[in-house]
């Protein structure tokens, strides 16, 4: 089986809501990178999620779920809007926080269980995930899967290990 049909097949993206989404995004010419957890899975080894957390231009958020069309489940939250689809489980989320903004500066086209899609440049990617774990009120067990990411990231680049907080880093061990 292919890496993106097995991604296909944990999110159960009956309605191909995954490649409709990053198909829209390039012919509407919108400029996105990936963040989290899957963007780490394009510098290290990959592990399969149901989230697909994005970045846009805030003024885009709009017009995507405009484009997607009228069956889109939206969720707005104060740091993101997360929209599903009937047919699919995977959930994606649109990184609101303002911090997030200029990673679309540097973000490039990586490949992410073969699909093909911009990608945050891997040190944006290690700082997204430095402040997700350092976020008093995010929940724990995505705080420890934040942990895991950085030593992931780490692994497969240590020479980022400079660029992580001494809390982090002990948290780590």
């Amino acid at each position: 089986m292919r890496a993106l049909d097995f991604w296909k097949a944990v999110t159960m993206d009956k309605a191909n809501f995954l490649e409709s989404l990053v198909s829209l995004l390039a012919q509407h010419r919108i400029r996105y990178c990936v963040i989290g957890g899957q963007a780490v899975n394009a510098y290290a080894e990959p592990l399969v999620s149901l989230d697909l957390d994005l970045v846009v231009e805030a003024e885009q958020i709009e017009k995507v779920i405009t484009l997607l069309g009228p069956g889109i489940h939206v969720e707005r939250f104060p740091h993101s809007v997360n929209l599903s689809s009937p047919g699919s489980k995977l959930r994606v989320q649109f990184q609101t926080d303002p911090r997030y903004f200029e990673f679309l500066e540097r973000c490039s086209m990586r490949e992410i269980l073969e699909l093909e899609v911009q990608v945050a440049a891997v040190e944006d990617v290690l700082r997204g995930k430095i402040w997700a774990a350092s976020d008093p009120a995010r929940r724990p067990s995505k705080q420890k899967k934040d942990l895991l990411d950085i030593t992931r990231l780490l692994e497969a680049h240590p020479r980022l290990r400079s660029r992580v907080p001494a809390d982090i880093l002990e948290r780590l061990l």
